[in-house]
């Protein structure tokens, strides 16, 4: 892992931003893996469902590159950009980054994943993405 220290946020706003509590630590005292993913699919859902206007289901998950480690109290924010719309689909590339140290703060980059969501109807089908979506 290599350290990037004193970065900028992203420009814009994250889709979305947690704080990991002790209760998501692993037996390291690091946030588990999982947690992250967790937390960047439900992110990447949010855009997803944005473009798709409504409901969507993961189908994949394209790639996961962890960084860094998430440790309990940093402020944890997630940037997402709809990379692909098919028929169907939508895929979302997903940033994370991670500032700790509030009295020296220090943002760190602690992960990029790329996932894949379908859009889907009631009867949870595919369906097509509207035309003309944002």
């Amino acid at each position: 892992m290599t350290t990037s220290r004193h970065i900028a946020l992203p420009q814009g706003e994250p889709v979305l931003r947690v704080v990991p509590m002790p209760a998501d630590v692993n037996q390291h005292g690091d946030i588990f893996g999982g947690w992250i993913m967790s937390q960047v699919d439900i992110a990447g859902g949010v855009l997803a469902a944005r473009m798709a206007r409504g409901r969507v289901a993961t189908v994949a998950v394209n790639s996961f590159t962890f960084k860094e480690p998430v440790l309990v109290g940093d402020v944890v924010s997630f940037y997402g950009q709809v990379t692909r719309v098919g028929r169907t689909s939508v895929t979302v590339a997903m940033e994370v980054y991670a500032q700790r140290n509030p009295d020296d703060l220090v943002t760190v980059k602690v992960t990029e994943a790329s996932l894949t969501y379908v859009a889907v109807g009631s009867d949870r089908r595919p369906r097509p993405v509207a035309p003309g979506t944002p």
